[in-house]
């Protein structure tokens, strides 16, 4: 799975993509890394990266000012199945971003008159095949995976599609869409590579281009090990940042594991270690105390930066400098509305959608208020005008 995402990652990168997408598991055991500039680099570097540099805060500028991306087609079948029941499955309800899109499915199911079970997967691959089984037993008219690969869980997801029950994911594989390959109706996410590509750009522009890097990854899910591939690509290409680590560690473990990581890449590393970028911002929850305990400043250095998924804890951290400089936020309530709007398609019989939301970079200066990144798109009117056949 590794050796998949990755090459489908340089072949993206060698493309350029990432320059441009924003514009229009155990540790130790795991895969760590350490880059540092080529010995007798060309006299052009400098250069070069002074080009990154400032193509990375024309990009983050534009990033925390942005509005679009958040409105969903307008068009699409009726509400079907009046009082069916679904099944949203939980890879971990104690994932905030995981929470946030099962709120966001009950609302919007509450919409269009349908109800939901909601079943924990509890961090564990056995736990999310036992949910699984659960939710076929009781016969729903759709199930929802919430936050983790539909490849892990090919067997029981192929009994769901014999049985004519549509499977639709958040967060269910490497890229937004369909993907009748691993039985999924359609999956829905911000794009990953774009998302990385804030995280990493937010980095380059706050250090000047002069970013010590540790990056921490989730071996266990294909979009996670793509993510975090694509930040790896995106720092390298500023020839004065440096990629000190990269780390394979469970998300489920992380209040466990992260203060002795964090302890120890800082006495590796010192004062060479200026930024912490993570396919998650559960990673922060425990990096927290090590980096206290060091005598390290909320506000940094290192400097905490999450590629997804936005939510209440991570908003209080950055809110209070406490720990956590920014987050690339995905409009989680809204990505629940579509997986409803999405499972309603195909109950209908009709093609998933072609929407892919954006994600929003969420610093100090522009934190919301309240515990969601839910920006003002009138989705919820969208959604309910198209089901009301209206």
């Amino acid at each position: 799975m590794r050796t998949a995402a990755r090459s489908r990652v340089a072949v993206v990168a060698a493309a350029g993509f990432l320059l441009t997408a924003c514009g229009s598991a155990s540790v130790g055991s795991g895969d760590a890394s350490s880059s540092a500039p080529a010995a007798g680099a060309s006299s052009s570097a400098p250069a070069a990266s002074d080009s990154v540099v400032a193509d990375a805060k024309t990009f983050v500028e534009a990033s925390l000012a942005a509005k679009e991306g958040f409105t969903p087609p307008s068009t699409g079948p009726k509400a079907q199945k009046a009082g069916s029941t679904i099944v949203y499955v939980a890879a971990d309800l104690t994932n905030g971003g995981v929470n946030a899109v099962g709120e966001g499915v009950k609302e919007a199911a509450a919409k269009i008159g349908w109800k939901v079970t909601v079943i924990d997967g509890k961090a564990s691959a056995q736990g999310r095949t036992d949910a699984l089984n659960q939710a076929l037993a009781s016969k729903p008219a759709g199930i929802v995976l919430g936050g983790f690969d539909a490849k892990e869980q090919a067997s029981v997801i192929k009994q769901a599609t014999d049985l004519k029950i549509p499977v639709v994911g958040w967060h269910a594989g490497a890229a937004p869409g369909p993907d009748t390959a691993n039985g999924l109706f359609t999956n829905v996410t911000t794009d990953p590579l774009e998302v990385s590509a804030i995280a990493a750009k937010f980095a380059i522009a706050d250090s000047d281009g002069k970013a010590g890097v540790a990056i921490f990854t989730d071996s266990q899910y294909e979009i996670a090990v793509a993510k975090a591939d694509a930040i790896k690509a995106e720092i390298e290409k500023c020839t004065t940042c440096t990629v000190l680590e990269y780390q394979d560690s469970p998300i489920a473990e992380a209040d466990s594991r992260m203060p002795g990581v964090i302890s120890g890449l800082l006495q590796k590393h010192g004062d060479k270690l200026t930024y912490l970028l993570a396919i998650n911002g559960n990673y922060f929850g425990g990096a927290r105390a090590a980096l206290k305990d060091a005598g390290k400043p909320g506000d940094g250095p290192p400097k905490s930066v999450a590629a997804g998924d936005g939510d209440a804890a991570e908003f209080q951290r950055i809110r209070t400098g406490d720990y956590q400089a920014a987050t690339v936020a995905e409009p989680l309530l809204l990505q629940g509305w579509q997986l409803v709007d999405e499972l309603n398609r195909a109950v209908a019989g009709e093609a998933a959608s072609t929407f892919v939301a954006k994600p929003g970079l969420v610093t100090k200066a522009n934190a919301p208020t309240g515990d969601v990144f839910d920006p003002a798109s009138g989705y919820r009117e969208i959604y309910a005008k198209i089901w009301a056949g209206a």
